[in-house]
């Protein structure tokens, strides 16, 4: 275990036993290290980050981050903001990307976190919701998207079933109707056409039983 997995981990020992094996298994499942050391300093939006753990690492990792964490499940967010009380760079809102939006964030954001989000929304929405991201961006400002990849493979299959199992069996994550995996070519082309220039695709599969893609992007829109 990395040292600042460690540290972010240890923000969560007083919560209850079943929040806390949720973010320990997140920490394993996700390549959220590697999110991080891709996200620069400044200002920076987690859209949809759950019980932030994401946003504990980059908090974590350097300093001269603000880490604005934002999800519409309030039960998540009262865990989150229970667990990071004592971090001073980062806040948690109850809310979605559009209302961080209404609230005067246009334009305030060095680099904007997404993992995991997007396909939990109907696909109809994708470009919305990510012109709404990029509206959030300083010029040039940078998009981190990680998803899993419809490959077709096992752990493409893999994925599905595990979410199936969270989202409706277990209702412990919130879904809006999506649950749409797509290959990486598709995936570039959303990002293209809401006004991002696509500068990194990494494979972060390696290691992990899920496929995991990072998409590295900047806002080419003035």
């Amino acid at each position: 275990m990395s040292d600042l997995i460690e540290q972010a981990l240890l923000r969560y020992d007083g919560l209850p036993v079943a929040e806390r094996f949720h973010v320990h298994a997140r920490a394993f499942s996700a390549p959220l290290l590697a999110m991080a050391a891709r996200t620069p300093v400044g200002a920076v939006a987690d859209i949809g980050c759950g019980h932030g753990l994401l946003s504990a690492l980059l908090a974590l990792e350097d300093p001269r981050r603000t880490v604005h964490g934002v999800d519409p499940d309030s039960r998540k967010v009262a865990w989150a903001r229970r667990a990071l009380a004592g971090q001073p760079n980062v806040r948690i809102e109850e809310g979605t990307v559009e209302e961080t939006l209404a609230g005067g964030a246009s334009g305030r954001f060095d680099a904007a976190v997404v993992c995991d989000v997007l396909y939990l929304l109907p696909e109809p929405k994708w470009p919305g919701f990510l012109s709404t991201v990029r509206d959030l961006l300083k010029p040039s400002g940078r998009l981190l998207l990680k998803e899993v990849e419809g490959d077709g493979s096992w752990k493409h299959r893999k994925a599905l079933a595990q979410e199936w199992v969270m989202v409706s069996l277990l209702g412990r994550t919130k879904a809006s109707g999506g649950m749409a995996l797509k290959p990486r070519a598709e995936m570039t082309r959303y990002l293209k056409d809401a006004g991002f220039a696509v500068r990194e695709v990494v494979d972060l599969g390696q290691g992990y039983t899920t496929p995991h893609v990072l998409y590295v992007a900047e806002n080419s829109v003035p």
